[in-house]
């Protein structure tokens, strides 16, 4: 069906981040006292859902928002080496022109993602809903809704991992998966979205 809103996560669906998080988690591992990982252990982490990958790396709930703060700043730091997924910046230009409803929800900061975005894509944004916690992405949802006033039935979410597929469900509206972000597109079919994308022009041809 056609959407009035599309709601897209950032890192792993619009900005291809993979080799940046690799490169810093192992110092943020060190710092905040939980397991590193080497690519073979990432690669296997891309089939389990949040709550497995956390209980794996052995982080408590309470450390949780220090280091979603942290990764932030690391972010922020390295803007200027991460890039939008090609095609990412003429999707947004082109759901723009058909008049649909464009946000970007998100646990990384929206100055982040404007700087990587740049300022003429970043425009295409009609609502940016930064920091979120890391199983908070309901909450923020709701509120895009109440701020473009649109139903919940006319929105989708788009998100490369279980937990956007479980925020969309948990806030009424339709769930949409990418397949060249951080979790294994197996994973994210068995979680059955609406719609499993495996290409950045999918996105416009079967939105509208």
């Amino acid at each position: 069906m056609p959407y009035r809103l599309v709601i897209f996560d950032f890192d792993g669906t619009l900005a291809d981040s993979a080799a940046w998080f690799r490169g810093v988690i192992n110092g943020v591992a060190e710092r905040y006292g939980f397991r590193t990982v080497s690519d073979e252990d990432i690669a296997a982490l891309r089939r389990q859902d949040s709550r497995a990958i956390i209980r794996h790396l052995g982080i408590p709930a309470w450390k949780m928002p220090f280091i979603a703060h942290h990764m932030r700043r690391l972010a922020a730091r390295d803007a200027e080496a991460i890039r939008l997924f090609d095609g990412a910046a003429e999707l947004l230009a082109t759901l723009k022109a058909r008049g649909i409803v464009v946000a970007v929800v998100s646990s990384n900061a929206e100055a982040n993602m404007r700087r990587i975005m740049g300022p003429g894509t970043a425009a295409l944004v009609d609502h940016f809903e930064g920091g979120a916690s890391h199983f908070g992405k309901a909450a923020k949802f709701r509120r895009v809704l109440r701020r473009a006033r649109v139903a919940p039935h006319e929105a989708i979410a788009i998100g490369d991992e279980v937990r956007d597929i479980e925020a969309a469900s948990a806030a009424g509206i339709a769930a949409g998966a990418v397949t060249w972000g951080y979790a294994d597109p197996d994973l994210l079919r068995e979680r059955r979205p609406a719609l499993v994308f495996e290409r950045m022009d999918e996105i416009a041809r079967d939105l509208t």
